[in-house]
């Protein structure tokens, strides 16, 4: 099956510095198949018969820590939970030019409606859709700084999480998709 790792602030403002091609490599060091990057910001793309993502997390972050004294947790997404989030960001998020759209993937170790009931969102500004293991986060560009997700940063739930944009998304999907018919 087809998996992604979704790698927290890689490359990220000259900050966690890591090539892609160093990534490759350590993924295949960890037995892990078919292994692609998409982009220079932490999204590796790789095949397994592992199943269970929260061991996948494990052993790619403490090979990440070891070999290039990476911090940040992974978050790994297998290509249905992939398929899933697609499909309701194009059933529930409508491209409106003011308006900036984002995925926040979460660990599996974190309920995405529990963490979101302790937050206070601004219906006026910002829109939240949940779905399995992800928040797809839109609201009005003129007031992102208002929002209730951009105060994420200051809590324990950020070191949890990763963001990517819709096209990202939608690209990783597809990059999935063409793995298993090769």
């Amino acid at each position: 099956m087809a998996w992604v790792a979704l790698l927290r602030g890689i490359n990220v403002g000259g900050n966690n510095m890591v090539s892609m091609k160093a990534l490759k490599n350590s993924f295949e060091r960890l037995g892990l198949r078919d292994v692609r990057t998409y982009i220079n910001s932490g999204n590796v793309l790789f095949t397994t018969n592992e199943t269970d993502p929260r061991a996948l997390e494990d052993r790619i972050d403490g090979t990440l820590s070891q070999e290039h004294g990476l911090k940040g947790k992974t978050v790994v997404r297998s290509q249905p939970e992939m398929a899933r989030v697609v499909k309701t960001i194009d059933k529930e998020l409508k491209p409106h030019p003011q308006w900036k759209c984002n995925v926040i993937f979460l660990r599996h170790t974190i309920d995405p409606k529990r963490a979101l009931a302790g937050m206070a969102l601004k219906p006026e500004i910002e829109r939240v859709v949940c779905c399995p293991g992800t928040w797809l986060w839109s609201a009005r560009i003129d007031a992102m700084a208002r929002t209730a997700m951009m105060r994420l940063g200051r809590g324990p739930i950020y070191q949890d999480m990763t963001i990517r944009n819709v096209n990202t998304t939608k690209k990783i999907l597809e990059l999935m998709q063409q793995m298993n018919t090769m």
